[in-house]
C-alpha cells in the first residue's frame, strides 16, 4: 500500500512563505513525475507545479517566479516552496505522484491534502 502524506500548510499572512512536504511510503520501486494541485473553493482542481525525476520541471503561470518545486528522490519526497503568497492562493494543496508500487505497473496516488490560507 502506497500513501503520500503532505505537511506544511497553514496560515499566513500576504506576502509570506510557505513550505509544502509532501513524503510517499510503502512499496515503491520508483517514482516518475511528482507534483502539487489545488482546490480553492468553489473551483475545480488546479495544477500548480510538476518535476519529473530527472528534475524537469512545470509551473502554472499564476505561480512562476514564486513558487518552487523540488525533490529529494532518496526520500521519495517533494517539496514546494510558496513566497509573496497572495490571498488567491488560499487552497488546499494536493500531492501526486506516478509510482510504480509492483513492478512495470505505474498508478498516480494522491494525499489527502493540506490546507494553506493566506489572510490578514
Amino acid at each position: 500500500q502506497v500513501q503520500l502524506v503532505e505537511s506544511g500548510g497553514g496560515l499566513v499572512q500576504p506576502g509570506g512563505s510557505l513550505r509544502l512536504s509532501c513524503a510517499a511510503s510503502g512499496s515503491i520501486f520508483s517514482i516518475n513525475a511528482m507534483g502539487w494541485y489545488r482546490q480553492a473553493p468553489g473551483k475545480e482542481r488546479e495544477l500548480v507545479a510538476t518535476i519529473t525525476s530527472g528534475g524537469n520541471t512545470n509551473y502554472a503561470d499564476s505561480v512562476k517566479g514564486r513558487f518552487t518545486i523540488s525533490r529529494d528522490n532518496a526520500k521519495n519526497t517533494v517539496y514546494l516552496q510558496m513566497n509573496s503568497l497572495k490571498p488567491e492562493d488560499t487552497a488546499v494543496y494536493y500531492c501526486n505522484a506516478e509510482i510504480e508500487s509492483r513492478r512495470w505497473t505505474f498508478m498516480a496516488y494522491w494525499g489527502k491534502g493540506t490546507l494553506v490560507t493566506v489572510s490578514s
